[in-house]
């Protein structure tokens, strides 16, 4: 059996740390603005150019009233809204986890599976 090298070892535990710190920083604004946080989140970086994090169970009572009632795109207009005011906050969270700039952030919400993504492009 090969083995793997320490530096891999200490390399993917460090992008572990990141990545939670990325996690823990997206839900700590969640919580903050929108007076809870998501039930279930993680991020990943994918091709070390690309940072996703899923968050599951975001939506508040109110969101989820106003999308049972026939309102879900005034739901996903709000929080897309909400995500391009807060957009420096975000990418701040990301920016010092890495100590990589991010040249573009975008959110998503599926209303009905009420999952969100959070999608970071990095600068090189």
């Amino acid at each position: 059996m090969d083995r793997i090298p320490a530096s891999d070892i200490d390399s993917e535990a460090r992008q572990g740390e990141e990545l939670a710190e990325i996690t823990n920083g997206i839900v700590g604004l969640f919580a903050e603005y929108y007076g809870r946080g998501p039930t279930r989140a993680k991020s990943y970086l994918l091709d070390d150019a690309f940072v996703v994090t899923v968050l599951r169970d975001t939506m508040t009572t109110v969101e989820h009233t106003l999308a049972k009632g026939g309102h879900g795109e005034q739901v996903r207009n709000v929080r897309l809204t909400f995500q391009e005011e807060m957009a420096e906050s975000f990418k701040g969270v990301v920016e010092k986890a890495l100590g990589r700039d991010v040249a573009s952030y975008h959110s998503q919400l599926l209303i009905d599976a009420d999952i969100g993504f959070e999608l970071f492009v990095l600068n090189d």
